[in-house]
């Protein structure tokens, strides 16, 4: 008998949207916003067409793929599994290294986000999707500065927006060295500043620590 080439099922509107989306993100990190429609067919192995049936545009296509690329899940897992128990200091480094690694795993899908919201290519409900990101990141932070929070001159959600400050600086400003500024040093300047201090002990003879 014969074998006959089995036909694939046609994939419902939404997984054929999942798959649109997984296809393009890979290409958005090699290309940026210059990726065409016939690479991201190519990847998704459909027709150029097939984009058209789910998507409006390439540019819909395009930002609902940098929104999902840019969830923070992983990262916020990463910042909960953290010993609360732990020294701020040594927190606070754990916490840096995460956003650090976030930061420039996604440097240039967050740049075409950037240039996506300065352009008006975004829809509210993208826009909104990104800003619930981010508050979601700075409260996931927060929750690992806390437990301290009596110990420090400004709030938690102060303490975060500095540390996003110098942790964005680093990966995406024009003096920023990714490579060759730690999240201790980052954690330093944050907590120490940049001052030479004297070693100081306390009553106790300890020095003092975070």
């Amino acid at each position: 008998m014969e074998n006959r080439r089995r036909r694939v099922p046609a994939l419902a509107p939404e997984e054929r949207r999942e798959a649109l989306i997984a296809a393009t993100i890979p290409l958005l990190h090699e290309h940026g916003l210059d990726v065409s429609t016939r690479q991201i067919a190519t990847a998704a192995g459909v027709a150029e067409g097939t984009i058209f049936g789910v998507f409006e545009s390439k540019s819909s296509l395009v930002v609902c793929s940098v929104v999902k690329a840019l969830d923070p899940q992983g990262t916020l897992d990463g910042l909960d599994a953290i010993d609360r128990s732990l020294p701020l200091r040594e927190r606070l480094v754990q916490a840096t290294e995460l956003v650090h690694a976030r930061f420039a795993e996604n440097a240039h899908l967050m740049t075409a986000a950037r240039k996506l919201i300065f352009a008006g290519a975004t829809d509210s409900k993208a826009q909104e999707r990104m800003a619930s990101s981010r508050e979601r990141l700075q409260a996931a932070l927060c929750s690992v500065v806390e437990p301290d929070a009596s110990r420090l001159r400004r709030s938690p959600t102060e303490v975060v927006r500095l540390l996003l400050l110098f942790c964005g600086a680093n990966t995406y400003g024009p003096f920023g060295d990714p490579d060759g500024f730690s999240s201790e040093e980052t954690v330093s300047l944050l907590l120490d500043g940049l001052l030479k201090r004297e070693d100081v002990k306390d009553e106790t003879g300890a020095q003092p620590t975070c």
